[in-house]
């Protein structure tokens, strides 16, 4: 996991091809801390703004074939599919990500979830309930604003469930993603880090832009008093919940170019890794096309 002033990553795939999974990775089981990684940071990344939009742009091609071969080999039996994960604080750019990086699919084959306060029904439910029904099918991408994780975040910066309960929630996290791992699930969960610094500069620009007001709650200036708890808590579930079938990416967020190029690339290794296979036809093509023939216009 890149530190603060690592610009660039070592063992890359091929020339000019980071491996971005291996560089933002966060390693399970040690101590996590956040202020010790710069927000504004580009490991491995391009140069600036004007490469790093060109960078992503030349990925729309690749991504979407390797997300069409995805969905064709479901057709056929393959059970495998993409679940993007991402969480990080209010302004992070989890909503702008979507946007960006969905763009470069088909959205036909993409199945969004944002998450919210849970309803009445789902708090009659254990809290992987709601997850559950929003996970994608077999050959699909599920993008989820906001997790699971939630469940351990504002649940413990808030202390809105017993801290023994608490507890026990990131071995039930970490089971539920084993079991997802499994069963074809590729899991991809990013936390996206923004500094306290460009948070103000962002509310102040949703302030400031009429256009923008519906995107402010006034109690976005109350969470941020909570900034140091909220930390700790997004800490400890990285420092617990990342594992072997489903780690956690860090991923600086500060300049949102280089946030959408590492979430697209991160994406992009993923596929390439599943490596999906049109499925061959289980018809005779020759007599197909004989038919198709005979009949004419």
């Amino acid at each position: 996991m890149a530190k603060k002033g690592s610009t660039s990553g070592k063992g890359r795939k091929k020339p000019g091809q980071p491996d971005l999974r291996r560089l933002l990775r966060v390693p399970g089981g040690k101590r996590v801390d956040l202020s010790a990684f710069a927000a504004d940071a580009t490991p491995a990344g391009p140069r600036d703004k004007a490469e790093g939009l060109a960078a992503t742009a030349r990925m729309g091609e690749e991504l979407a074939g390797l997300q069409e071969r995805l969905y064709a080999a479901s057709t056929a039996g393959d059970r495998r599919r993409v679940l993007l994960v991402l969480q990080g604080m209010d302004t992070s750019g989890k909503g702008g990500t979507v946007k960006h990086v969905i763009g470069l699919f088909n959205p036909s084959g993409c199945r969004i979830k944002a998450f919210k306060t849970p309803t009445r029904e789902e708090l009659n439910h254990p809290f992987l309930w709601r997850i559950m029904r929003a996970l994608p099918q077999p050959g699909e991408i599920g993008i989820f604003d906001r997790s699971h994780y939630e469940d351990v975040l504002i649940a413990r910066v808030r202390e809105l469930v017993p801290r023994r309960q608490l507890g026990r929630r990131y071995g039930q996290i970490s089971r539920f993603e084993q079991s997802l791992v499994d069963d074809g699930v590729s899991v991809v969960k990013v936390f996206l880090h923004i500094s306290p610094e460009r948070q103000r500069r962002r509310l102040l620009e949703r302030l400031d832009n009429p256009d923008k007001h519906w995107k402010f709650n006034p109690g976005d200036i109350d969470e941020r008093a909570l900034w140091p708890a909220y930390q700790g808590a997004y800490e400890t579930a990285l420092e617990r919940c990342s594992t072997d079938a489903a780690p956690w990416y860090l991923v600086p967020s500060d300049r949102k170019w280089y946030r959408n190029w590492a979430v697209s690339r991160l994406l992009l290794e993923h596929l390439r890794e599943l490596d999906p296979r049109y499925p061959k036809g289980d018809f005779d093509v020759a007599e197909c096309r004989a038919r198709l023939l005979a009949r004419g216009a």
